[in-house]
C-alpha cells in the first residue's frame, strides 16, 4: 500500500469518527475505561521496505541499486495497562510475515539484469508502546503512541553458509535481531460488544541488518534498515 493511500485512509477514518461523535447516541461499553487491563487481538497488512545506503564502486559493473516493497501480514495479541483515562502502556506481541526486494542493475553480461533479490522474513515481535488517548466523546476517541519493537527473524540466514541459490547467485543475508522505533495513530470506536480500533503505524529500523560479506550483492551495501508501514485493525473486549 502506498503512502498516499494510507493518508487517505486516515482522513476517511477521522471524519467518520468526528461525525459519529457528534450524534446524540447512548454510550456503548460505559464501564470499559474502569478496567485497569484490557486484552484483544490485532490483524494488519504491512508494506515492507528498506532504507538503503550504498556505494556502487564496491561492485564491478553495478550501475544501480534500489529497494522495493512487498506486502506482508501482521498477527498480534493486544494487552494494555491503563494509567488513568488518557495514558497507558500497550504490549502487542505476535508474528509478522514480510518480504523486501533489492533491485540490482548491471551493464555487464555476467548477469541477466536487472537482478531482483527478494528477502523473506518471519518475525517474532515484542512491541511496547506508550499511548495517549483523547477524551472519549460518545463512542469515539483518538490516540497516538510511540514505542520500541524488538523482532527476531526466524527466516534469517545470518549464520548459514552463503551457498549458491537456485539461480546460481549468492544470498543476501540479514541479521536475526531487528530493533525498531515505532510511532502510530489510531481511532477508538466503542461498539455494543467490543472496541474496534483502526490504526496506522510507521516503523523505522535502528540497527543495520545487512550481514557484510565479500559477495557482489552484499559488498555495495553500507547500511540497510527496515522501513515498514502497517495498517492494523484492533479488537478489544
Amino acid at each position: 500500500m502506498q503512502v498516499k493511500q494510507l493518508i487517505i485512509l486516515i482522513v476517511i477514518s477521522l471524519f467518520s469518527g468526528v461525525n459519529m461523535a457528534q450524534r446524540d447516541i447512548p454510550d456503548n461499553l460505559p464501564k470499559f475505561d474502569n478496567k485497569k487491563l484490557h486484552f484483544g487481538f490485532q490483524l494488519g497488512m504491512s508494506s515492507n521496505g528498506f532504507a538503503l545506503d550504498h556505494d556502487l564502486t564496491q561492485s564491478d559493473s553495478l550501475i544501480k541499486l534500489e529497494t522495493g516493497t512487498q506486502p506482508g501480514l501482521v498477527i498480534h495479541v493486544v494487552s494494555e495497562l491503563h494509567f488513568g483515562p488518557y495514558f497507558g502502556i500497550r504490549f502487542t506481541p505476535g508474528i509478522a510475515f514480510a518480504a523486501r526486494d533489492l533491485n540490482y542493475e548491471y551493464y555487464s553480461t555476467e548477469f541477466n539484469t536487472p537482478v531482483v533479490k527478494t528477502i523473506e522474513s518471519t518475525f517474532i515481535e515484542a512491541p511496547l508502546f506508550l499511548k495517549y488517548r483523547s477524551k472519549r466523546v460518545n463512542n469515539f476517541a483518538q490516540y497516538v503512541m510511540v514505542g520500541f519493537n524488538y523482532g527476531f527473524d526466524l527466516a534469517s540466514q545470518q549464520f548459514t553458509d552463503n551457498n549458491i541459490d537456485e539461480q546460481g547467485e549468492r544470498l543476501v543475508k540479514l541479521k536475526q535481531s531487528n530493533y525498531n522505533l515505532e510511532v502510530g495513530v489510531g481511532f477508538d470506536f466503542f461498539l455494543e460488544y467490543f472496541k474496534f480500533s483502526p490504526e496506522l503505524k510507521f516503523s523505522y529500523g535502528l540497527n543495520n541488518v545487512i550481514v557484510k560479506e565479500a559477495t557482489q550483492f552484499a559488498l555495495p551495501i553500507n547500511d540497510l534498515r527496515s522501513r515498514i508501514f502497517v495498517v492494523a485493525l484492533n479488537f478489544e473486549g
